[in-house]
């Protein structure tokens, strides 16, 4: 794709990923127009944009010649299918993480969009939160020297299981489709692929369906880390642990809070706003003797997503997702449930 115009984008599903994500980051990106939305609810759509068309059916987003870019928000077992139909009708994608149900599924779709020669992107946005940036920032410029082990943790406490899809059993609810691929694309960002995972993948609310507790540690030559989701744990507002800690050869990062871009969107601030993706939480830095200082938080700019993917789109910059990250990630996700499933180390890659 090499023309200017607005990329035409229609969005399929639009439930939190689709109305407040997806949406809210697409509309702040000038090369892309949102054109039409694969949702019953067409009523909201009209209260979003009245030049945003309604299409109560997927497939027949899928279809229109009028849609250049197929964003696939739908519920997480449907990715993988709506994201064939999408590459088989000759459009580009974006799908929601994580974008398959299993690695053979994802392997299937990375050939597919190879053999189609349209672009499948996963939808990796806390690649682009404030606190991830700021972690990376200091681990790159050697603040805490070589790093020795990492924790990184998503917890909300939420002790009782609602009636939603995300938590009710079916096929990709749970955290380990939820938050942990947020967890694991992060850290395969810093320090790229390990050689192993073990994890303990848990279901510990009751009347709970789906895993709400989730460990999963990444093993790495000299490296250890540790990423944890929770639906049981508060965050650091209420006491609980940081979203960063990171220990080094010459000390220790903590990075206490997380991004509030999300809510952000949620409250209906979007790119652009005053305040949009800043965090007033700083990095606390200490050193090998323990003395303490700070780093002020990065801005986070989630819409740098959709910004690269529009220069990708029209040829002018790179990927902001290579789609072999993407599979990378659903790899420790697979290996990840081996290893809780079967109480063992699991060694990558798998076969």
């Amino acid at each position: 794709m090499t023309s200017t115009a607005p990329i035409r984008t229609g969005i399929i599903g639009f439930g939190l990923a689709g109305r407040v994500f997806h949406a809210g980051l697409i509309r702040a990106v000038p090369d892309l127009a949102l054109t039409a939305i694969a949702t019953s609810r067409k009523d909201e759509v009209a209260a979003l944009d009245p030049a945003i068309r309604a299409i109560p059916d997927p497939q027949a987003l899928i279809n229109d010649p009028e849609i250049d870019l197929v964003v696939i928000a739908s519920p997480t077992a449907t990715h993988a299918q709506w994201a064939r139909a999408a590459l088989l009708a000759g459009k580009h994608v974006v799908v929601d993480k994580p974008f398959a149900l299993s690695l053979a599924e994802a392997r299937d779709l990375a050939d597919l969009a190879r053999e189609t020669g349209r672009h499948l992107v996963v939808f990796h946005n806390r690649r682009w939160d404030s606190c991830f940036l700021t972690v990376r920032q200091a681990i790159e410029d050697g603040a805490i020297g070589r790093v020795t082990r990492l924790w990184s943790c998503f917890n909300r406490f939420r002790p009782e299981v609602r009636d939603r899809w995300r938590e009710d059993g079916s096929a990709g609810s749970g955290l380990l489709y939820d938050l942990a691929p947020h967890l694991i694309d992060q850290a395969l960002v810093l320090f790229g692929k390990p050689e192993a995972v073990s994890a303990d993948i848990a279901i510990l609310r009751e009347g709970g369906a789906s895993d709400d507790e989730v460990a999963i540690t990444l093993r790495y030559p000299g490296l250890r880390v540790q990423l944890g989701a929770s639906m049981n744990t508060p965050d650091a507002t209420a006491g609980g642990l940081p979203r960063f800690a990171v220990d080094g050869t010459q000390g220790r990062l903590v990075k206490r809070l997380l991004d509030q871009q999300e809510a952000q969107l949620v409250a209906d601030l979007h790119p652009g706003a005053p305040g949009w993706g800043e965090d007033s939480d700083p990095l606390e830095v200490y050193d090998a003797q323990g003395a303490l200082s700070t780093r002020p938080a990065i801005t986070g700019r989630q819409e740098s997503f959709y910004a690269g993917l529009a220069a990708f789109l029209n040829g002018t910059g790179p990927t902001p997702v290579p789609l072999e990250e993407a599979v990378a990630v659903q790899e420790v996700i697979e290996a990840a449930q081996i290893a809780a499933r079967e109480g063992r180390v699991v060694a990558l890659p798998l076969p």
